[in-house]
């Protein structure tokens, strides 16, 4: 069993984490949701972590788990945002959150 807050394994027979208080599951359960890249897939680039964070608060609520890759990089001084953002969301629900994206997007036309 394994604490899925904590990620300490216990010993079986025991079903709460006692330094967190958080339900234990098996470790399969445990490694079947783990975060994998292979998952994921990028879904929308842009320069604004603004724009990106306000998309993802849109994805959410069509429940759609959304990541953001910002790669803004402050050790390359220039003026101006050069940083790149990206949201990432599972293959599963890639086309849906396309769709989303793009109706905001026209909306704001």
């Amino acid at each position: 069993m394994i604490c899925p807050n904590c990620e300490y394994e216990y010993h079986r027979g025991i079903s709460v984490c006692p330094d967190c208080g958080e339900t234990l599951v098996t470790k399969k359960e445990f490694n079947g949701n783990l975060v994998n890249p292979k998952d994921w897939i990028i879904v929308y680039s842009c320069a604004d972590s603004l724009e990106a964070n306000m998309l993802k608060s849109n994805l959410e609520g069509a429940e759609i788990e959304v990541l953001i890759l910002n790669q803004n990089d402050s050790s390359f001084p220039v003026v101006g945002d050069l940083s790149v953002t990206k949201l990432l969301v599972k293959k599963d629900d890639a086309e849906d959150a396309v769709a989303i994206i793009n109706d905001i997007n026209d909306e704001n036309m």
